[in-house]
């Protein structure tokens, strides 16, 4: 069965686009991503999926539940993180911790000291008192706490430092292990390779590319460091220029063959070509002709 599945699922606000068409399908146990910059529409899509705005049209279906018809049984298996957690004012953590828990009608509470511990929440401490990335772990502890089957987490790492970020994808990848399925929007490309086994790309609110993060990633372009004073002008295949103080650095998808029949008439001092990162080969996803999307 699918963690998640939608078909021509679109969102417009008025005539203001949201997503159009989405045709998406992660599978339960899968560690997801879901790429795109501010704007491209991940948000949408999340909420649009959890009912919490409704769709224009198409479908989508949630552990093979009606996104419309069975929102209540979806949201009782799913921990959500929004990328930006709201809470009342004047609580404190720990009773913030427990009304989500009775909300579910579940004792979460050995999960929650245990997440806490490992996060370095102190629950005793009153929203208003609490940092951007202490409210971040606040909703993480939510989201996680009841042990649903799937989360989906809504760029989670914002405002965390690095080792929080770390412990936070240690348990992720826990929870990974035993079965949990893992939706993460992000637009960190690092944290996608690093932690996530497919992933998709959104432009505009259109998928433009979903698979495995290593095909993803995989290209004919190299990224090209040549240290010395080089001229390029009559090569094909160059993007993404960069020029230094002592060379130059770029992404190359021509003949490999002509690359180095052009550097063997410059003055090379030093030559490296490697694969491109993932956020490189994103950056592919979204330009036109060498322009920015």
């Amino acid at each position: 069965m699918e963690a998640i599945k939608t078909e021509k699922l679109t969102k417009y606000y008025g005539k203001s686009r949201g997503i159009i068409d989405l045709n998406l399908t992660v599978d339960e146990g899968e560690f997801f991503g879901f790429i795109g910059p501010n704007g491209a529409g991940k948000s949408t899509t999340i909420r649009t999926l959890l009912g919490l705005i409704k769709k224009s049209s198409g479908s989508g279906r949630i552990l093979g539940m009606d996104i419309e018809k069975e929102k209540e049984k979806i949201l009782s298996c799913v921990g959500y993180l929004p990328s930006e957690a709201m809470f009342y004012r004047g609580m404190r953590v720990r009773d913030i911790l427990k009304l989500s828990a009775d909300l579910r009608k579940t004792d979460c509470r050995g999960e929650a000291v245990r997440l806490c511990e490992r996060l370095e929440l102190d629950t005793s401490k009153k929203v208003e008192e609490l940092s951007f990335g202490n409210r971040k772990k606040v909703g993480i502890v939510c989201a996680l706490q009841h042990e649903p089957q799937l989360l989906i987490l809504d760029e989670p790492t914002s405002g965390l430092d690095p080792l929080m970020q770390r412990e936070f994808f240690a348990i992720l990848r826990e929870r990974n292990k035993k079965g949990t399925t893992v939706f993460l929007s992000s637009h960190v490309l690092s944290e996608i390779q690093r932690n996530c086994t497919r992933a998709a790309i959104i432009r505009e609110g259109s998928l433009i590319a979903c698979d495995s993060v290593e095909a993803l990633a995989q290209t004919n372009a190299k990224r090209v460091t040549v240290h010395g004073e080089v001229e390029l002008s009559g090569l094909t295949g160059i993007r993404n220029l960069k020029k230094g103080e002592d060379g130059v650095s770029f992404l190359y998808s021509g003949d490999i063959n002509a690359l180095l029949a052009v550097l063997s008439k410059s003055n090379v001092k030093d030559l490296a070509i490697a694969e491109p990162d993932l956020e490189e080969i994103f950056m592919h996803y979204y330009t036109d002709g060498g322009e920015e999307k």
